[in-house]
């Protein structure tokens, strides 16, 4: 178990997506002393090139971590519809084009599935995270969270598709399940869990430089 009294580790998310960043750093806690990029000013954007996610997430952690100093994390998430061979994938976030906003990747997502019922509409949403320090990728997490696409959006809460979204085991979608429960289940809350504990597995057995566990 960690030390309750150690201080807190800082971490940079190599994300300039607010709503990103405090969902990370709420679901981690007071362990990590979360920041984005709004503390790397210089840092220019990453052109995700990868066919997949931990492709693209190793893109952004290893580039912005040979411009911090301390230890990085980058995830890449998206949404994986079956009856759209797998779409929109590692494009979600500029599905219906690079300028698009979550209301324009929503209504393009409805508009590909018009026609489509019931079973057909099985979703999932995947997240992997990329832990980098100093130019080297030094391990990747991933978790996934199954689901079904509505017909029409619900719920005010979260961001990108959770208003389309209604996990397994639940009548509601992310959007209106709300922020607590979400960071509970999500894809994202399940990757970060495996980083939390492969952390200290890793500090546990030295497999990470030693000053990971000197909280350097």
């Amino acid at each position: 178990m960690p030390d309750p009294a150690a201080p807190a580790i800082p971490l940079l998310v190599s994300t300039r997506n607010a709503h990103k960043t405090a969902e990370i750093r709420t679901i981690l806690g007071a362990r990590f002393a979360i920041c984005d990029l709004a503390a790397v000013p210089d840092m220019p954007d990453v052109e995700e090139t990868g066919g997949t996610f931990e492709e693209n997430a190793t893109l952004k952690a290893v580039a912005a971590s040979k411009r911090f100093g301390g230890w990085v994390i980058a995830d890449d998430s998206g949404l994986e519809v079956d009856a759209l061979d797998g779409a929109p994938g590692v494009l979600s976030a500029r599905y219906a084009g690079k300028q698009a906003d979550d209301h324009a990747n929503n209504e393009l997502l409805l508009k590909k599935l018009a026609g489509v019922s019931g079973k057909a509409r099985s979703a999932r949403f995947r997240c992997v995270i990329v832990l980098a320090k100093r130019g080297e990728k030094l391990a990747a997490f991933s978790g996934v969270v199954g689901g079904a696409i509505l017909d029409a959006p619900k719920g005010a809460g979260g961001f990108g598709y959770d208003p389309l979204f209604v996990p397994d085991g639940y009548s509601k979608t992310f959007a209106q399940l709300g922020q607590k429960i979400k960071n509970t289940l999500s894809h994202r809350a399940r990757a970060l869990e495996q980083l939390q504990q492969g952390w200290q597995d890793r500090c546990q057995h030295r497999l990470i430089a030693a000053s990971c566990c000197r909280l350097h």
